[in-house]
C-alpha cells in the first residue's frame, strides 16, 4: 500500500477550498439556495457562460425535493417541468394524463451533477447575513452578499462575515425569502410587491401555486431577483406541495432575465 501523509491531505483541502471561494468572491452571479430552483438557474447561467457562484446553508443541496412529500422520495411534474427532466435527462414515468414521477434522489443529484459540470461553482454550509446595497449611478442596487458559516450561526459565536460581490443575487432560499426579508428589514426598500414587502405564502392550491411560482419569478428590486418558493413568499401567493414543474421553471426564468439583464 503506498504511503499517505496526513499532512499533505489536509493542506490539499485547505488550499484547494481557499483558491476556489477566493476566485468567487466576485461574481456575475450569487444565488442563495441549492433547491430545484436554484440548481436549474445555475445550470442556465453557467452553460451560457455566466460566472456563478450557489451558496446554500445546509451540508446537502436539493432543498426540499430530497424528500419528496412526507419522506416518500417520488415528485410529481406536470407537462411544463417534464421539459426540464428531458433537458437533464432525469428519467420519469406517466403517472396518468399530465401527471408524470420521478425518483426526487435521482432528480437532486442529476440537477447538482449537471449545474456542477456546466460550470457552476456550489458552496455548501455557508449562510447568509445581509446584503450588499450600494448607490450605483445615481441608485441604490443589491451588489453582492455577506456570508458566514451555518455552524458559526447556530452556535450565535461573535465571528465577523465576509462580502462576496455580484451584479445580480438570486433569491432561491424556499418559504422564508431570506434576502428579500433582510433587504426589507435592513434597508427599509421597497419590493416590487403587493405591499412593497415579504407579503408571505398563502395556503395550499396547487394549480395557482404553480403558475404564480413562474409569474413572479423576476426581479424585485435592482439587483435582486427572486425565484422558486421565495418568489412565491414574496409576492404573497399559494403554496403547491410536492409538484415541481413550477419551481424548475422558475429557475429557467429567473436564469433567462438575468442573461438579458447582463447583456
Amino acid at each position: 500500500m503506498e504511503t499517505l501523509d496526513e499532512k499533505i491531505i489536509s493542506r490539499a483541502i485547505l488550499e484547494r477550498y481557499t483558491s476556489k471561494l477566493m476566485d468567487y468572491l466576485d461574481n456575475d452571479v450569487s444565488i442563495v439556495g441549492g433547491g430545484p430552483a436554484g440548481l436549474v438557474c445555475a445550470y442556465e447561467l453557467a452553460k451560457n457562460g455566466v460566472k456563478v457562484a450557489l451558496f446554500d446553508k445546509r451540508l446537502t443541496l436539493g432543498g426540499g425535493m430530497w424528500g419528496g412529500a412526507m419522506l416518500f422520495n417520488e415528485i410529481v411534474v406536470q407537462d411544463m417541468g417534464r421539459e426540464i427532466l428531458d433537458e437533464f435527462d432525469i428519467k420519469y414515468d406517466k403517472y396518468t394524463e399530465g401527471y408524470y414521477t420521478a425518483d426526487s434522489i435521482e432528480a437532486v443529484s442529476t440537477l447538482t451533477s449537471k449545474a456542477a459540470k456546466a460550470g457552476a461553482r456550489m458552496f455548501n454550509t455557508i449562510e447568509i447575513e445581509d446584503v450588499v446595497l450600494k448607490k450605483i449611478e445615481g441608485s441604490y442596487r443589491v451588489n453582492g452578499l455577506v456570508i458566514g458559516w451555518t455552524t458559526v450561526n447556530m452556535a450565535h459565536l461573535p465571528v465577523d462575515p465576509l462580502v462576496v460581490t455580484s451584479r445580480y443575487v438570486v433569491d432561491a432560499t424556499g418559504h422564508d425569502a431570506d434576502v428579500a426579508t433582510v433587504l426589507t428589514k435592513k434597508a427599509g426598500v421597497k419590493l416590487i410587491s403587493p405591499t412593497g414587502g415579504v407579503v408571505g405564502e398563502k395556503p395550499m392550491w396547487a394549480e395557482i401555486g404553480e403558475q404564480s411560482t413562474i409569474e413572479h419569478t423576476k426581479e424585485v428590486y435592482p439587483g435582486l431577483i427572486v425565484a422558486g418558493m421565495a418568489a412565491v413568499a414574496v409576492n404573497g401567493s399559494h403554496r403547491m406541495g410536492p409538484v415541481f414543474g413550477g419551481m424548475l421553471q422558475s429557475g429557467k426564468k429567473a436564469a433567462e432575465i438575468i442573461i438579458n439583464g447582463l447583456k
